[in-house]
C-alpha cells in the first residue's frame, strides 16, 4: 500500500523518508506499481533535501583553471591574455594572487569556466559590465583623493582590481542621476572641449558622497526660487563671509552646496544634480578661485535649479568659459547676470567707460554687492582680463571651503 508522501522539511522528515525508501527498495516493487512510483518520488524528494541541506563544495578555481589548461593543452604562456602578464599567470596559478573580475570575465568567456566556480559562490553570475571601460577612470587622481579608502596598494595593483573598487565607489551613492555622466541619458553638458566622461562621473560621485552627509534646513519646494530670491542671494556677496552665508541661504531653500576640485579633462566650473532624496545639489569646483567666478557660477547653477532641473533633466554640468552654449545655458546666464547686476543699472554705469576702481566700488556700494562682481562683469564684457585684477578676489574663495 502506498504511503502518503510529503515535502521533506525537517531532519525527522528526512529520517522517516530514508526508512521508507529502504523498506521500498528491499521489497523490490514491480515496475510502474504504486510502490515503484512512491520509490521514485521519495528518491527525488530526498535528493532535493540533501542538495539544499548538504551542498557539495564548488571546485577550487585554480584547479578548474589547471583542468581546462590540461584539457586544451594550454601552457602558462598561453594564459597571458587572461591574466595580463607572465608574472601574474604564475602568481595566480600558485595561489599568490586573487582573481580579479576582469580575469574572471576573460576566463569565463574564453575558456568556458563557470562563473560561480571562479567567484566561489554557488549560483553567482558575473555583473554586467554595461560597456564601461573600467581602466578609463582617472585611477591615480582618484586614489590620491581617497576615493578608495580600503585600498593600500600601488597604482599598478589598483589597475588590476579597478572594476571591484570602482563598483564599490559607484555603489556608495544611490542617486539615479549618476549614469548620465557616462553620456547615456539626460545629463546636460555643452562644452567646446573634449570632456572625459569617466572623470566627470568620478567628480559627480564625489559630490554626491559629500551631499549625502549634509542636512538642509528645509525641504526644497519647486517654484521657491524667483528673481527676488536670486537677488537676495547676490546681495550676500557684500559680506566678507559671503560664500558661507550663501551656503546657509541655500540650505534654507533646501539646496545643498558642495565643493570638490575638478578632475583633469572635465573643464568643469559647476553642476546641478539631484541626490538620492531628489533634493537639488549644487557642486562647485572653484577651479577659478576668484569671487567674481564664484558668484556668477553659483547664480548660474541656482538658475538651472529654478528653470530647468526636473525628473526628466536631472543633471547639468557647466564650463562657464565655453564658447558653445545652447538656449538652456544662455537662459541660465541671463538669469544669473540679471540677479547679480540689474540690466538697467548696468546700462548707465559710469564704470563701463572709466573702468576705474573708484567707480567699481561706488557701483558696488549702490547695488550692495561685492566689487568683484562689478569687476568680473567689466572684464568679461571687454574681453580684457587685465582690468581691475585687484578687485576680483583672487584666491579667496577656497579659504571658505577647506574640505
Amino acid at each position: 500500500m502506498m504511503s502518503a508522501i510529503k515535502v521533506i522539511k525537517t531532519e525527522q522528515d528526512y529520517a522517516d523518508a530514508m526508512d521508507r525508501l529502504m523498506t521500498l527498495m528491499e521489497s523490490a516493487p514491480e515496475e510502474d506499481s504504486p510502490e515503484d512510483s512512491e520509490l521514485e518520488v521519495l528518491a527525488l524528494l530526498i535528493e532535493k533535501y540533501e542538495t539544499e541541506q548538504f551542498p557539495t563544495d564548488l571546485p577550487d578555481p585554480i584547479e578548474a583553471i589547471r583542468f581546462r589548461m590540461d584539457q586544451q593543452g594550454l601552457t602558462q604562456k598561453d594564459m597571458k591574455p587572461y591574466f595580463g602578464s607572465a608574472s601574474k599567470v604564475s602568481e595566480v596559478l600558485n595561489g599568490k594572487r586573487d582573481l580579479s573580475l576582469t580575469m574572471i570575465r576573460k576566463l569565463h568567456d574564453g575558456l568556458g569556466i563557470p562563473a560561480d566556480v571562479l567567484i566561489q559562490e554557488r549560483g553567482a553570475s558575473l555583473p554586467d559590465s554595461d560597456g564601461i571601460l573600467w581602466d578609463h577612470f582617472p585611477l591615480a587622481e582618484m586614489k590620491k583623493r581617497g576615493c578608495f579608502p580600503d585600498f593600500t596598494g600601488s597604482i599598478n595593483e589598483l589597475k588590476v582590481y579597478s572594476e571591484e573598487y570602482l563598483r564599490r565607489f559607484l555603489g556608495s551613492v544611490h542617486s539615479s542621476c549618476i549614469q548620465p555622466a557616462l553620456c547615456r541619458s539626460s545629463a546636460h553638458y555643452v562644452s567646446d572641449k573634449e570632456v572625459d566622461p569617466y572623470a566627470l562621473l568620478a567628480w559627480q560621485v564625489r559630490i554626491l558622497q559629500k551631499a549625502e552627509k549634509i542636512k538642509t534646513n528645509s525641504r526644497y519646494e519647486p517654484c521657491s526660487i524667483n528673481p527676488a530670491v536670486m537677488k537676495a542671494l547676490a546681495k550676500l556677496s557684500w559680506s566678507s563671509q559671503a560664500p558661507k552665508l550663501a551656503e546657509e541661504f541655500l540650505s534654507n531653500l533646501g539646496i545643498k552646496l558642495v565643493t570638490e576640485p575638478h578632475f583633469e579633462k572635465t573643464y568643469l566650473d559647476g553642476a546641478v544634480m539631484l541626490d538620492s532624496n531628489n533634493q537639488p545639489v549644487i557642486g562647485l569646483t572653484l577651479r577659478h578661485d576668484r569671487l567674481d567666478n564664484f558668484w556668477f557660477t553659483l547664480l548660474h547653477e541656482v538658475a538651472h535649479v529654478a528653470l530647468h532641473l526636473n525628473s526628466d533633466a536631472t543633471t547639468f554640468f557647466d564650463d562657464i568659459d565655453s564658447s558653445e552654449k545652447d538656449d538652456t545655458e544662455h537662459e541660465a546666464d541671463r538669469a544669473a547676470a540679471e540677479a547679480l547686476i540689474d540690466s538697467s543699472a548696468w546700462s548707465t554705469a559710469k564704470v563701463r567707460e572709466s573702468k576705474s576702481e573708484r567707480d567699481c566700488i561706488a557701483l558696488a556700494k549702490e547695488l550692495q554687492i561685492s566689487p568683484a562682481i562689478i569687476a568680473g562683469r567689466l572684464r568679461h564684457e571687454n574681453k580684457n582680463y587685465s582690468l581691475l585684477t585687484n578687485m576680483i578676489g583672487n584666491k579667496t574663495v577656497r579659504l571658505h571651503f577647506p574640505d
